[in-house]
C-alpha cells in the first residue's frame, strides 16, 4: 500500500516538472516579455510647498472698561456683526454722575470767586488812581484776582475729567467686525484691572496667516528671491493659497506681506504673514489653514515613484540600454512631489527606464519596451508637504 502511495507522489512530481519545462520553452518561444518604458525629459514644475498656519483678523481689538462700573446693559451678542461707533455696552453711572456734579459746582463757586475778585479790583483801582489808597492794596486784589482765575480753570479741567469718565459708561465698537466672547453678564463688576476684556471685536474684511519657516526652508525661499531691497523682493513673490480644515481650496488668493528679520532661537524658524481678502466672512479669527507656497524649478527630470526602487537606503531605476536590457542605476532624489521624484542627479534626459513591473525585473534582463507618456510637458504644478 504504502508503495502504491510513493509511486503516485513520484509519478505527481515528474509531471510537474514536465509542465514547467514545457511552460519555459513556450515562453522562451514568445520572445522578451513587455515592460512599460518611459524617456527621461526635462520639464518647468511649480512646486506647491505647505506650510501650518493660524488664521487672525486684520484687527483684533479688545473692548476694556476704563473706568470701574457694574454693567447695567448689554447690547450685543457673541458673533453679532458690529459697525464702527456701534453702543457695546453702558455701565453703571451713579457715582461718576454725583462727580459730573460735583464738579460743575465747584465750576460755579470758582466763577462766583472770580467775579469777587475781579469787583474788588475795580473798585480798589480808582482808589489807587487819586493816590487816596495804596497801590499795595491793589496788587494784593489783583493778585486774588488770578488766584481766583486759576481755581476757575482748575475746576474747569475738574469738571471735563468728570464728564470723559462718565462717557466711558458707554462704550462702543472702535470698528467695523465680529464680536467675540462675552465673559461678563449684566450686574458684573468691571474695571481697568480685569484680566479679561469685556469683548473682542475682530475685524475679518482681510484675515492675515501666520506661518513658519525652519532655517533649511528659509535658504531654499530666499534663493528665489528677486529684487534690490526686501519691499522688492516681497512685491515680486507669487500669490499663496489657503487650504481649509475641510481640505477644499479658499477661492480668494493671498499674498505675502511680511517677513519677520529674526530667526526665533527657540524655534529655530522665521514667521511670514499673508493676507487674504475675505468679502463673505468666510474666515473667522482662531482657525486653521495650510498656505500653499509656490516656487518654480526649471529644467529638471521627474520619475514616477513606483519607476523607482530602494536598496541599502538608497534609490534605483533601471534603464534600459541600446539591446533593450534593463540595467539598474542609482539615483538621487533631491524632493518628493505627490506621486514623483524629481532627480538632482543620475538621470540624463533621453535616458529610458522602466515605469512598471519592477519586482519581476533582473539585472540584465531583455525586454520588449512599451513606450509609455508620463513626463509633463511644459510647466507641471505639484504639492508636496
Amino acid at each position: 500500500m504504502k508503495r502504491n502511495h510513493i509511486l503516485a507522489s513520484i509519478a505527481i512530481i515528474l509531471l510537474g516538472l514536465s509542465s514547467c519545462t514545457d511552460s519555459s520553452k513556450q515562453q522562451m518561444a514568445q520572445g522578451p516579455m513587455p515592460f512599460p518604458v518611459q524617456s527621461a525629459e526635462k520639464a518647468n514644475v511649480t512646486v506647491y510647498n505647505e506650510y501650518a498656519a493660524n488664521i487672525e483678523g486684520e484687527q483684533n481689538i479688545e473692548i476694556r472698561p476704563r473706568v470701574e462700573g457694574f454693567v447695567d446693559k448689554i447690547y450685543i451678542d457673541e458673533g453679532s456683526q458690529v459697525k464702527k461707533g456701534q453702543l457695546l455696552f453702558k455701565l453703571s453711572a451713579e457715582t461718576l454722575n454725583q462727580q459730573v456734579n460735583a464738579a460743575n459746582a465747584i465750576v460755579e463757586v470758582a466763577k462766583a470767586q472770580v467775579v469777587s475778585a475781579k469787583v474788588e479790583v475795580d473798585k480798589i483801582k480808582p482808589l489807587v488812581e487819586k493816590n487816596i489808597i495804596s497801590s499795595v492794596q491793589l496788587q494784593t486784589a489783583e493778585s486774588a484776582l488770578n488766584a481766583a482765575k486759576a481755581q476757575l480753570n482748575a475746576a474747569n479741567a475738574d469738571y471735563l475729567n468728570a464728564k470723559e469718565n462718565l462717557s466711558y459708561t458707554v462704550i462702543t465698537s472702535p470698528v467695523d467686525g465680529m464680536i467675540g466672547d462675552i465673559p461678563y453678564r449684566v450686574g458684573s463688576l468691571v474695571g481697568r484691572a480685569e484680566t479679561q476684556p469685556l469683548t473682542t471685536v475682530s475685524n475679518i474684511s482681510n484675515v492675515y496667516a501666520y506661518f513658519n519657516l525652519n532655517e533649511k526652508q528659509l535658504l531654499q525661499f530666499n534663493r528665489q528671491l528677486n529684487g534690490n531691497s526686501v519691499d522688492d523682493m516681497i512685491k515680486a513673490l507669487p500669490e499663496v493659497e489657503l487650504i481649509l480644515a475641510d481640505g477644499s481650496v479658499y477661492e480668494q488668493k493671498g499674498r505675502i506681506e511680511t517677513i519677520n528679520g529674526m530667526v526665533n532661537p527657540r524655534t529655530g524658524s522665521v514667521s511670514f504673514r499673508a493676507i487674504f481678502p475675505n468679502p463673505a466672512n468666510l474666515l473667522r479669527s482662531g482657525i486653521s489653514g495650510i498656505i500653499k507656497l509656490p516656487s518654480m524649478q526649471n529644467e529638471v527630470i521627474l520619475v514616477p515613484q513606483k519607476a523607482t526602487f530602494e536598496l541599502q537606503g538608497k534609490k534605483f531605476v533601471y534603464l534600459v540600454d541600446k539591446d533593450s536590457k534593463v540595467l539598474s542605476k542609482e539615483v538621487n532624489i533631491s524632493e518628493s512631489i505627490d506621486q514623483d521624484f524629481i532627480v538632482q542627479n543620475g538621470l540624463d534626459a533621453g535616458q529610458t527606464f522602466v515605469i512598471g513591473g519592477l519586482i519581476k525585473l533582473r539585472e540584465g534582463m531583455q525586454i520588449k519596451p512599451v513606450t509609455e507618456k508620463h513626463t509633463p510637458e511644459g510647466n507641471a504644478a505639484f504639492s508636496k508637504k
